[in-house]
């Protein structure tokens, strides 16, 4: 009887241990299948880089290891995930809101800033500086409840077109990036926002477009005010002091608002090097991926003369340091979803 029970449980083991074996198979095919399919609008060696890093890094055996919870990966938006040229999307929206509300306001024809953008002047606002940009600002996302700016926001955003590629601005976004995004998340990481741009601008449409959602959208922010209106509560942008979420204030945002440290970080100009730094101060194997804006005819090209997106001593950093440098016109061979 003690034989027969022994054999039975060596025959359970038996199989128990075969049916584990053939889940880790699975698994492993699993995980070939989306390696074997991810990426596809990268250039081989840039591709290759990713796919062999993830791969270590989630490989439970592998020194560079690195736990699920601590698979954290940043982004900057504007040249990183989206176009900024010939000016940073945020900013046009704000232009054109001034264009289309300035007959309601015929108090902004008092202002030189907002009389000239009404009128398709932006001379009066380069000539303004930093002071004009707040101006226009302040017309156009302070003083709003935020339900109302994110309204506004979605709104533009399925009408507005760039003037080079008469495209939506939705359309302009990074089809290789898409592809990183949704690659990384179907590997356990967590893919954040990190921008200079407005978080309530972000908010309003990353989700649906890059798949992350709100809360985890780290961006410039200003005030804002808390009320009861006939027991419905409203959020209100209100002016006042404003958080510039860009270059040293990134790694500050991240540590207030995530709480560790990056092991991927994904930027295209010195406004992400100290965020890259950090990242590459991780405990573990860490990849920076810096993005070079080559490519004139199916996007942009800029590096060092731009009114956003200098790159110098990030690119010269990334060099010394071997981080992931794409060449976009080299190295994607797609960069929008409609092309």
């Amino acid at each position: 009887m003690k034989f027969i029970i022994a054999v039975s449980l060596l025959s359970l083991a038996f199989f128990a241990c075969q049916e584990k074996k053939d889940e880790e198979s699975t698994a492993v095919a699993d995980i070939t299948i989306v390696a074997d399919s991810a990426l596809p609008s990268w250039s081989t060696e840039k591709r290759e880089r990713i796919l062999n890093w993830v791969a270590s890094s989630t490989d439970s055996v592998s020194k560079d290891f690195i736990p699920v919870e601590d698979r954290i990966s940043v982004f900057d938006n504007d040249g990183t995930l989206w176009t900024e040229q010939p000016i940073p999307n945020q900013l046009q929206f704000a232009i054109d809101y001034v264009v289309s509300a300035s007959a309601q306001h015929p108090e902004w024809q008092k202002d030189p800033v907002l009389k000239g953008i009404s009128v398709g002047d932006i001379g009066p606002l380069m000539k303004a500086g930093k002071k004009g940009l707040m101006t226009i600002l302040s017309v156009s996302h302070f003083n709003i409840p935020e339900l109302v700016f994110k309204s506004n926001v979605q709104q533009w955003l399925d009408t507005a077109k760039d003037k080079k590629f008469h495209q939506r601005y939705l359309d302009l976004v990074y089809q290789p990036m898409l592809e990183l995004l949704d690659y990384l998340r179907k590997n356990q990481f967590k893919t954040f926002i990190v921008s200079g741009g407005g978080a309530d601008f972000m908010r309003a449409w990353v989700e649906k477009v890059y798949g992350i959602p709100p809360y985890q959208v780290i961006g410039s922010y200003g005030e804002a005010t808390f009320t009861l209106k006939d027991s419905v509560p409203v959020i209100t942008k209100v002016s006042g002091d404003v958080y510039l979420d860009d270059k040293e204030a990134k790694p500050v945002a991240i540590h207030r608002f995530i709480g560790k440290v990056p092991v991927l970080c994904g930027g295209n100009s010195d406004g992400d090097l100290a965020m890259m730094q950090y990242t590459a101060g991780s405990k573990y194997k860490s990849l920076n991926i810096l993005l070079h804006h080559t490519d004139d005819t199916r996007e942009f090209q800029y590096d060092l003369k731009t009114l956003s997106g200098h790159l110098e001593k990030a690119l010269t950093e990334a060099n010394q340091r071997n981080w992931l440098v794409v060449d976009m016109k080299n190295d994607f061979k797609k960069i929008f979803p409609f092309q």
